[in-house]
């Protein structure tokens, strides 16, 4: 079976916007070396991008990417 981070382009793994990132995620969900991916990039403290299904910002596992910017003062009214 092939791993998704050899079939698709790799950038999708190191994207910046936050829809990009959870895409790369979504790929990771359906490899069978997920497991061992995420343990290989927590041993060797990958930087940054999407590895085993999360994502390494600054070399720690993080929820989610924040979007550029800085957030709002006040919140909008809907």
């Amino acid at each position: 079976m092939p791993v998704p981070c050899r079939s698709y382009d790799p950038e999708v793994f190191f994207a910046e916007s936050p829809a990009d990132v959870e895409y790369a995620k979504s790929l990771c969900r359906t490899c069978p070396l997920v497991e061992a991916c995420l343990a290989g990039a927590q041993e060797r403290r990958e930087p940054w991008g999407v590895w085993g299904g999360e994502l390494f910002v600054q070399g720690v596992v993080v929820a989610r990417k924040r979007p550029r910017g800085r957030p709002r003062k006040h919140p909008v009214a809907a």
